[in-house]
């Protein structure tokens, strides 16, 4: 009896979803779907609208990416008394040097050639030595009626007798001694001297004039004070580097 009733509501409804009941099936199975889907998305819509920004950085790191910058210039200040300036040397100008020029030689003057001593001498006058050459010894002045060093030779001569020169050479001096009267010096090179004393008041030569050996440069005077009681004479005296020499050992012997 059961199992009629199960086949007879079994058919009924069998007949309902074969009619009808199929389409109302159709769309409550539609209608499910759509809450379905809308109560879907509202949640997922809620979902999202709940997250934070906090969520967002704890969950996925943000890794900013640093905008290039230009490079900062290094100033380094250092202070004043940290370092001394020392001023830089001043470079002394340098100046073109003119050429050398070559040295000419010299000309040579008569004066450079007789720079050496004569090899000979003449007598300035001719006669007898009538007083001798005396340095060492004291000889007796008639004059000064006392005895006395001599520093050349008395040769005898006539009054007014020509004096010539012993040797080449040039006249350095002239003047009028106080006690040998009127004086000529000659330089004859190699340091010797003659000296020329008691000429005539007017020598016949003049300083810084050349004469050649046997010129004649003045004559026999009186003029020497010192010498006057002596028999006419030229007092001659010869020098050498200065010092006092005998005269008689330069002259010619006859």
């Amino acid at each position: 009896m059961e199992d009629k009733k199960n086949d007879s509501g079994q058919s009924k409804l069998e007949g309902f979803f074969a009619g009808k009941g199929f389409y109302i099936v159709l769309f409550l199975c539609i209608a499910v779907i759509g809450v379905s889907a809308w109560t879907l998305l509202s949640s997922g819509k809620s979902a999202v609208q709940n997250v934070s920004l906090d969520d967002i950085e704890l969950s996925q790191p943000v890794v900013a990416t640093p905008a290039p910058t230009e490079a900062a210039e290094t100033v380094w200040e250092i202070p004043e008394d940290a370092v001394e300036v020392v001023a830089e040397p001043e470079l002394p100008e340098v100046q073109a040097e003119a050429p050398a020029q070559q040295e000419q030689p010299e000309p040579v003057t008569e004066s450079q050639e007789a720079d050496t001593a004569p090899a000979s001498y003449v007598w300035p006058v001719y006669g007898q030595i009538e007083k001798p050459y005396a340095m060492t010894e004291l000889v007796y002045d008639r004059t000064m009626a006392d005895w006395r060093t001599h520093d050349g030779i008395d040769i005898e001569a006539t009054l007014g007798g020509q004096v010539l020169a012993a040797a080449d050479g040039t006249v350095s001096d002239i003047y009028a001694d106080d006690l040998l009267g009127t004086t000529v010096v000659i330089s004859h090179g190699g340091g010797i001297e003659s000296v020329y004393s008691n000429l005539a008041e007017l020598p016949t030569v003049t300083v810084g004039q050349s004469v050649a050996q046997g010129d004649t440069i003045g004559s026999v005077g009186t003029t020497a004070l010192a010498e006057a009681g002596e028999v006419y004479h030229l007092h001659f005296a010869m020098r050498a580097d200065g010092q006092s020499v005998d005269p008689a050992e330069y002259l010619p012997k006859f």
